[in-house]
């Protein structure tokens, strides 16, 4: 579970849905879900909120942050007032609003980013398939 709420179920109550003019739904992030930290893993992004909460998110979910380097994911701003979290090496922008959803990076952002990684060798693959049995 992407989310870690220290054994809180009652966090989700003063998140409050709303909808946008073109029908987009969002939630209204409140003043103590402001980032406080960001740590990176080798397999998970860890986000400290001011009110005490940490959001804990696989890596996996985010290729730019998979695949940057440890300086580079070390590398963060806080962005968009204080609910925002960028790394400006790799170009890289998540939202609290998201974290707390448990939203993994947009696949076309997620395929840009691994299409611009260098190519790699192919795995050797054997000449003649396995028989299924």
């Amino acid at each position: 579970m992407p989310v870690n709420y220290a054994g809180s179920k009652e966090s989700w109550h003063h998140i409050r849905p709303i909808f946008l003019p073109s029908g987009i739904r969002s939630m209204d992030v409140q003043p103590g879900e402001r980032i406080k930290n960001v740590r990176c893993t080798r397999d998970s992004l860890r986000v400290d909120l001011l009110d005490g909460r940490t959001i804990i998110a696989p890596i996996v979910w985010y290729p730019r942050l998979l695949h940057a380097t440890t300086q580079q994911r070390a590398n963060w701003k806080i962005a968009g007032a204080g609910y925002g979290i960028h790394w400006p090496e790799i170009d890289e922008d998540l939202s609290v609003e998201g974290l707390l959803r448990g939203l993994p990076a947009p696949r076309a952002k997620a395929q840009v980013a691994v299409e611009a990684l260098p190519a790699q060798q192919p795995f050797a693959v054997d000449a003649e398939p396995a028989s299924a049995v």
